[in-house]
């Protein structure tokens, strides 16, 4: 049996290291580094895929996220809710500009942000909501945008989790995450579910003039070479990357697919373990498996990590420290908030290997270790 790996990236590449490598020497040949052909063609495909108007690559979720709340124009001190229970990313770009990070809830189900929490939590001074679409689950986006057209706030939905992930309203239509708020923005980072070889990003909109806004943004505020008409940055998805990109595209659903196989042998080997809670999947969404998370109940979380890792199975903690209790927001009042959902999780979680390259054997290996150690 070949090593167990969180992300299988080797061997995810070997199946298509063909149409990698003949990708990565087109570009080489042609020597368009920046902006190249790729790039343009990666946008107008993730476009399709997602069925939006507007994909505006850029070098990583991170500014995806910043690049976002520049182009909605907000001022410092404005508030902007979002969940604790998250990578830091999502949080940190909102102090960057200055604005004041209103922590809230999650649903201890989902691990998404609370929608309840969210109207409590609006003042006069809330410009934004940024709900994460957390481990490859959507956030009730429906409850979310009613809540965004009452009270008139954006809503910058964090999709780097989820890629892929399908919302259903309750009208039964269905929308792509990131494609629902304001503003959907997804990292690009290699571990993703849709990964390149480096970083990378996007930002997508329905939106013709915050697409117009994020473009010039991402490109030092230019409406023109030479013309800055706004405060920018420079974030720009490199050719090699978008190569990488078009053709991981296009298997998206197929990797999908295999990370839900997955998930379903855990299941299943943890249905009668009464101190193992599997992930629950709301009934407005399905699950991409970013991670394969579980809640343990009376079980030494360290413990299980450490045995796990003497019998060469890794496994992750996210997120063991959230963010309102994070050093960077004590200026901003962070541990004044009162979550105590999120408090528990982060005590509790623990996520196992889940990527495209699992065989039963691995998951064999894998359920058996941890229902061995939790009986």
């Amino acid at each position: 049996m070949r090593g167990i790996q969180m992300v299988d990236l080797k061997k995810q590449y070997e199946h298509i290291k063909h149409d990698v490598d003949a990708a990565i020497h087109e570009v080489l040949d042609s020597c368009a580094f920046i902006n190249g052909k790729p790039v343009q063609d990666f946008a107008a495909g993730l476009e399709a895929y997602l069925q939006v108007k507007h994909v505006i690559p850029c070098a990583n979720g991170t500014d995806a996220l910043q690049i976002a709340l520049m182009a909605l124009g907000l001022q410092p001190g404005d508030e902007v809710i979002t969940p604790s229970f998250t990578y830091i990313a999502t949080t940190e770009v909102i102090a960057l500009l200055g604005l004041k990070p209103v922590f809230v809830e999650v649903d201890p189900g989902t691990f998404c942000i609370d929608a309840a929490a969210i109207e409590k939590a609006v003042t006069s001074k809330t410009k934004a909501i940024v709900p994460v679409h957390l481990y490859g689950q959507a956030a009730d986006m429906e409850a979310i945008m009613q809540i965004a057209a009452k009270y008139n706030l954006y809503v910058v939905e964090d999709n780097a989790q989820a890629i892929g992930c399908d919302y259903t309203f309750k009208d039964g239509t269905t929308q792509k995450t990131g494609t629902i708020g304001t503003i959907g923005c997804t990292s690009f980072f290699p571990s993703k579910n849709l990964g390149c070889y480096g970083d990378g990003g996007a930002m997508f909109t329905n939106d013709d003039e915050l697409a117009a806004r994020l473009k010039m943004i991402a490109n030092h505020g230019q409406s023109a070479r030479y013309y800055h008409d706004m405060v920018g940055c420079n974030s720009r998805l490199d050719t090699l990357q978008a190569a990488v990109l078009n053709i991981k595209l296009k298997k998206l659903d197929e990797y999908i697919i295999a990370r839900q196989k997955a998930a379903a042998f855990y299941n299943q080997a943890f249905a009668g373990n009464p101190k193992i809670t599997t992930p629950f999947v709301a009934t407005y969404t399905n699950h991409v498996y970013h991670q394969y998370t579980l809640v343990l109940k009376d079980v030494n979380r360290n413990q299980l990590h450490e045995f796990l890792a003497a019998h060469n199975i890794p496994s992750m903690i996210y997120y063991p420290v959230p963010a309102h209790r994070q050093k960077m927001f004590e200026s901003f009042g962070g541990s004044a908030f009162k979550l105590p959902v999120t408090d528990w999780l982060t005590e509790r979680v623990i996520s196992l290997p889940i990527h495209t390259e699992l065989d039963d054997d691995q998951l064999a290996l894998i359920t058996g270790k941890v229902n061995e150690f939790i009986h």
